[in-house]
C-alpha cells in the first residue's frame, strides 16, 4: 500500500539518490562522447571503400567494440571491479559505478556513431574528396554535419540505456535510484518506495527522449 507520510520521511535519501543518478549518467555519457564519437568515425572511415580504408585497424576496433557490447551489464560490472579500484580507489558508490557505465557506454555509441555515418548518401562523400578535402576537413564538414541528427537520437538512446544500467548498478553497491530500490523496495519489502523509484525512472526516460526528439529535429535540415 502506498504510505505518503513515510515517502516523505524519505524524501532526503530519494533526492540523494536521484542526484547521484545524474552524476552516473552524466559522467558515462560524457566519456562516451569524447570517445565513442572518434571510434565510431574510425569504425566508418576505415570500412572498406572509404577515404581510410584500413582492414586491420577496422577488425580489431571492431572486434573489441563487439566483445564489450556481447557482455551482459551485470557481468561486467563484476568483471571490472580491479580496473574501478585502480581508477577510483574503491568499488562501491556512483563515481565507482561510473566506470562500468562508461565502458558499456562507449561501444554502444560507437556503433550508432558508424550507423549514423552510412545513413550518408556516398556520392557528398565522393564529391568532397574530388574536390580534394583532406580526411580531417571531410570528417568535420561532411560526415558529422550530415549525420549529427541521426547522432543526437543515438545520444539520446544511449543515455536512456545508462539510465538503466545506472539501476542495474544499485546491486553492486553503485549508488543512485537503483541502489534506494534495493536496499528499501526490495530487501525491506517497501512497495512504496519501489513505486517512487520506478515512477522517477519512468519520468526520466520520457524527458530524455523527448528532449532528444526535439533537438533531433531542430537540428535536421532536409
Amino acid at each position: 500500500m502506498f504510505d505518503l507520510s513515510h515517502i516523505m520521511e524519505l524524501m532526503p535519501d530519494i533526492t540523494k539518490a536521484f542526484g547521484e543518478t545524474l552524476y552516473m549518467i552524466g559522467i558515462s555519457l560524457t566519456i562516451a562522447l569524447i570517445i565513442g564519437l572518434p571510434l565510431g568515425v574510425l569504425l566508418f572511415t576505415t570500412d572498406k571503400g572509404l577515404f581510410l580504408e584500413n582492414r586491420a585497424i577496422n577488425s580489431v576496433v571492431g572486434f573489441f567494440v563487439n566483445i564489450i557490447r556481447s557482455i551482459p551489464f551485470i557481468i561486467l560490472l563484476v568483471a571490472l571491479i580491479p580496473l574501478t579500484k585502480l581508477i577510483v580507489g574503491n568499488t562501491i558508490g556512483p563515481a565507482a559505478a561510473s566506470v562500468s557505465l562508461s565502458v558499456a557506454a562507449i561501444p554502444f555509441f560507437a556503433r550508432i556513431v558508424e550507423t549514423s555515418m552510412r545513413e550518408i548518401d556516398k556520392g557528398v562523400i565522393e564529391a568532397a574528396i574530388s574536390t580534394g578535402a583532406s580526411p580531417w576537413m571531410i570528417i568535420w564538414n561532411v560526415l558529422l554535419p550530415e549525420s549529427k541528427s541521426s547522432i543526437i537520437q543515438g545520444l539520446t538512446l544511449t543515455l536512456i540505456n545508462l539510465v538503466a544500467y545506472s539501476a542495474m548498478a544499485g546491486f553492486v553497491g553503485g549508488g543512485g535510484i537503483g541502489d534506494l530500490a534495493i536496499r528499501f523496495g526490495y530487501y525491506r519489502y517497501d512497495d512504496s518506495i519501489m513505486l517512487v523509484t520506478v515512477a522517477i525512472l519512468i519520468v526520466l526516460v520520457q524527458l530524455i527522449q523527448f528532449g532528444g526528439d526535439r533537438i533531433s529535429k531542430m537540428i535536421d535540415k532536409r
